[in-house]
């Protein structure tokens, strides 16, 4: 009978464990509690790390504003949840400094009473010790008062001892909490610099995710030409277009006219500017030269700022207005160059067509790539030594 009893007996114990296992799962944090704006303090960690794996998962799936707005959502939650994470720590430690103030206050009270008793006690002690064993025979009354004034000496000069510990002991213990609120203030700044690094990323997050809905005017059709603008840019960047030699020209001379309105993989009128050397890309801010300019709508945030300080005259005539920097800018962030910084600069003085001028002489040649189903046109000059300079959404001639 026995023998039978034991497979019953661990059946129930595996399905026990697996009924906890179910109400463990069934207990976890998902996505929807973790949108909410009040999350307790206990389930930060794992909030973040779930918005986490869904901030994984969009980046994985094809590329859609939906999603790419989705993935903006979860970050900025992500990191709205690292504020309250940290504030959270901050409130702790704070409480424990206090606690610790208290405590640190209490033991330097209590080393000023021991070293005063001590004092006295070793004053009474040196004071006695000048007293022979004879002169506190002749004073004692009798035998046993001999043998209890002996005693209360040695009982006196065993609780000097234990006072002269205590002291000793309490000193230790008051260096220990002076070093842990020392160290627990060293975490608050650390986590007050943490704290304002996380708002800054936060802000930054909600810049970028307000320029993508700007420029894709929260449309799919708008959102998925920009993408292939961004991937054409690309393209042209790591010489995926053809090209035509069409004639050596001078600074200065007219090479094409940008196309007005939207075209292939644009939404507007815009040049897109770049320099390579040497067959890697070049920041144009260290080639233009110094001018005044503005940036659309005013908005160099969102635009990305500029800063020019070379040599090369500029390649349309002003008034010049900067739709998008170069490098990492709040539309890069978005994903839309695939990681990648965007390469160039855009701009444009008009809302309709333009003339771009050579920055500089050399060999000009005219390149088209393929975008969204349609040619996407573009003017390369070649400069010598390796310098080349890239005109892209504009027709040369």
């Amino acid at each position: 009978m026995a023998k039978h009893c034991l497979p019953k007996i661990l059946i129930f114990v595996l399905s026990t464990l697996l009924l906890l296992l179910s109400l463990r799962v069934v207990s976890a944090v998902n996505l929807e509690e973790c949108e909410k704006e009040d999350i307790s303090a206990d389930k930060i960690s794992e909030c973040i790390e779930v918005l986490s794996n869904k901030v994984s998962e969009l980046g994985e799936q094809k590329k859609t504003l939906a999603s790419q707005i989705g993935q903006f959502d979860n970050q900025i939650r992500i990191t709205q949840l690292r504020i309250s994470e940290a504030q959270a720590t901050i409130d702790k430690l704070e409480k424990e400094i206090g606690i610790l103030g208290f405590r640190i206050g209490y033991i330097t009270d209590s080393v000023e009473k021991l070293e005063t008793l001590l004092k006295e006690r070793i004053v009474a002690t040196y004071q006695q010790s000048f007293i022979s064993n004879f002169e506190l025979l002749l004073t004692s009354r009798d035998f046993s008062d001999l043998i209890l004034r002996l005693q209360y000496l040695k009982q006196v000069q065993e609780n000097d001892k234990r006072i002269l510990a205590n002291l000793q002991e309490t000193r230790a213990t008051y260096a220990n909490q002076k070093d842990e609120r020392e160290e627990k203030q060293a975490e608050i700044e650390e986590n007050k610099q943490k704290l304002l690094g996380l708002k800054t990323s936060l802000d930054q997050q909600k810049l970028e995710k307000q320029v993508l809905l700007d420029r894709t005017k929260n449309d799919e059709t708008r959102y998925q030409r920009l993408l292939a603008q961004a991937q054409a840019e690309l393209a042209v960047a790591f010489g995926g277009g053809e090209e035509t030699f069409l004639r050596d020209v001078k600074e200065g001379a007219k090479i094409g006219n940008v196309i007005s309105g939207s075209s292939a993989c644009s939404t507007g009128t815009h040049l897109h500017f770049e320099v390579h050397k040497n067959g890697s890309i070049e920041d144009p801010n260290n080639y233009l030269s110094s001018k005044s300019f503005q940036y659309h709508n005013n908005d160099e945030a969102g635009v990305g700022s500029i800063n020019p300080h070379g040599s090369f005259p500029w390649p349309i005539d002003d008034p010049i207005i900067i739709s998008q920097g170069y490098g990492m800018t709040p539309y890069a962030r978005s994903g839309a160059y695939n990681g990648n910084p965007h390469f160039g600069i855009d701009m444009y003085n008009s809302p309709g067509s333009f003339p771009v001028k050579a920055v500089k002489d050399g060999k000009l040649y005219g390149g088209s790539v393929g975008c969204g189903g349609r040619t996407l046109y573009y003017a390369k000059i070649e400069h010598g030594d390796n310098l080349r300079t890239f005109y892209l959404h504009m027709v040369p001639n």
